[in-house]
């Protein structure tokens, strides 16, 4: 069963009375659980399509359907709301908030929404990630990769269908680029999310249950290889 589906989907910018196509008729469908890369080269469009697929950019034309709703024919505060409680976002920066402990950076969506922490699932979020020892620490105390396990931890944190992924270990080295990745795919499974992830390093791509390559624009692979 699917959790997100795109129809049509197109982005169009003016330039210099030049019409570009940053994403150009893009179908996709990506089920329950799965664990999906998106790939392409350097302004292929992927960054573009996942801003889109989080409701964080809206298309020239096309609809993004996840659980079934068209997240764009929601109002400003209503796609808001959904966002937040139906994904989670990971970014390469991290974006945590600096004068926030580990545990209360982790916790924040959740009581952005008014909601209460469910304390064992969070445990469990942290303990996952190896992050126990670290709760009270400060961002600026941890390492990239610690960082970049806390984003993970908030991602997760508000339960959500889905985990967006934008580049999560562009600012990480090999080794910890491939020990967050097992953790994210650990933890994905473990609780139950749909994991989109775009990367441009096809080794860690190669890790996904499948892989989508987009080159201008347009899907031109939805297999479960690079070339498929």
């Amino acid at each position: 069963m699917e959790v997100l589906k795109t129809k049509s989907l197109k982005k169009y910018y003016n330039q210099s009375k030049v019409v570009v196509k940053a994403i150009d008729g893009v179908d996709i469908s990506i089920s329950y659980g799965e664990f999906v890369a998106i790939v392409g080269s350097s302004g292929s469009g992927k960054s573009t399509l996942l801003n889109m697929l989080g409701g964080l950019d809206r298309p020239t034309d096309g609809t993004v359907l996840v659980d079934g709703k068209d997240i764009f024919s929601f109002k400003e505060e209503e796609l808001t709301i959904f966002r937040r409680r139906k994904i989670g976002f990971i970014f390469q920066a991290y974006n945590l908030v600096p004068v926030l402990n580990v545990y209360e950076n982790i916790v924040l969506p959740i009581e952005l929404d008014g909601n209460d922490v469910d304390e064992a699932y969070v445990d469990s979020i942290i303990t996952s990630l190896g992050l126990k020892e670290k709760i009270n620490s400060m961002p600026n105390q941890l390492s990239g990769g610690q960082q970049q396990r806390v984003a993970i931890a908030r991602a997760l944190a508000t339960k959500p269908s889905i985990i967006l992924a934008d580049e999560p270990t562009g600012n990480l080295d090999s080794k910890t680029s491939q020990d967050v990745v097992g953790l994210l795919k650990v933890t994905g499974e473990k609780f139950n999310q749909t994991i989109v992830m775009i990367t441009h390093n096809e080794e860690i791509a190669q890790t996904a249950d499948r892989i989508i390559r987009i080159e201008d624009g347009r899907i031109v692979s939805k297999g479960g290889g690079l070339d498929a």
